[in-house]
């Protein structure tokens, strides 16, 4: 399944707000359902992300839990992946 990027069908910027929510189950295999505007950390850790414009890939190292990562990820992968309770914002 590929991620649905809704930038494009609602207007305005990526860096605007979020609208919608999601729990993110990470997955090798898998994107999400739709690509995020940010992600939330419930339980630090790191994070195995793909990011919008990327083929492979990057470790975001030692999210803190609470904090808003402001990125646009298609794919956070199992491996490499110790952070939970992740939240993906839309």
């Amino acid at each position: 399944m590929t991620a649905i990027n809704t930038f494009n069908q609602r207007g305005g910027n990526p860096s605007d707000p979020g609208q919608s929510s999601f729990a993110i189950t990470p997955s090798d295999t898998n994107q999400l359902p739709f690509v995020t505007r940010a992600i939330y950390v419930g339980t630090g850790g790191n994070i195995a992300v793909q990011l919008l414009n990327d083929s492979s890939a990057v470790i975001l190292m030692n999210a803190v839990a609470g904090s808003l990562l402001p990125f646009q990820v298609k794919q956070v992968m199992n491996t490499n992946t110790t952070a939970s309770n992740l939240i993906g914002i839309y």
